[in-house]
C-alpha cells in the first residue's frame, strides 16, 4: 500500500448535459478550474452507445485483453472517480459507473466513451496539497498508475 493525505478544496457541482462524453468533460473543467486532484461522485444517465471497459477476458493473462461493453440502450447510473494529472499535468479521470436498465447491469470504466442521455450530475471534490501523480509503470502496460 502507498499512501499520502491531502486537504479538501472547493467543492463544485456540475451538470453534463445531453451527448456530453463524461471523461472528456471532467478533464476540460479539471484544466478550465485549475483542478490538480479532486474525487466525484455521479448520477444520471448514459445514452445507448456509451463505451465501458469491464474487466480483461483472462484475469491476469499477458497481454491484457480488455472487455468492452456497449449500452444498447439509455441506462441509469451512480458512479465513483478521480482525478490526477499525469507526469505533464494533464488532469487525467479514472471514473466507473454501474448502468443499469431493468434487469440488465454494467459496470466499467468511463474510459472508451460514455455518452450522457439528457442529463448527468456530478459533484467534485478538489483535493489540496496533494501531490499525487499518474504515470506508466512496469508491469501493466496501458496503465498510469496512481502513485500518491
Amino acid at each position: 500500500m502507498k499512501y499520502s493525505q491531502a486537504s479538501l478544496g472547493r467543492v463544485f457541482v456540475v451538470r453534463l448535459e445531453d451527448g456530453d462524453i463524461v471523461h472528456e468533460c471532467l478533464e476540460r473543467f479539471a484544466r478550465e478550474q485549475a483542478i490538480r486532484a479532486a474525487g466525484l461522485i455521479a448520477l444520471g444517465d448514459a445514452d445507448a452507445g456509451s463505451r465501458l471497459i469491464a474487466g480483461t477476458e483472462a484475469g491476469r493473462a499477458d497481454p491484457l485483453v480488455f472487455v468492452e461493453r456497449v449500452l444498447d440502450e439509455a441506462h441509469e447510473v451512480a458512479g465513483v472517480g478521480t482525478i490526477f494529472p499525469d507526469e505533464d499535468g494533464n488532469p487525467i479521470s479514472h471514473v466507473h459507473l454501474a448502468c443499469g436498465r431493468q434487469d440488465s447491469l454494467v459496470v466499467g470504466c468511463v474510459r472508451s466513451g460514455v455518452k450522457v442521455w439528457h442529463v448527468m450530475e456530478v459533484i467534485v471534490v478538489e483535493l489540496l496539497d496533494c501531490h499525487a501523480v499518474r504515470r506508466f509503470e512496469a508491469g501493466l502496460p496501458g496503465f498510469k498508475l496512481l502513485n500518491p
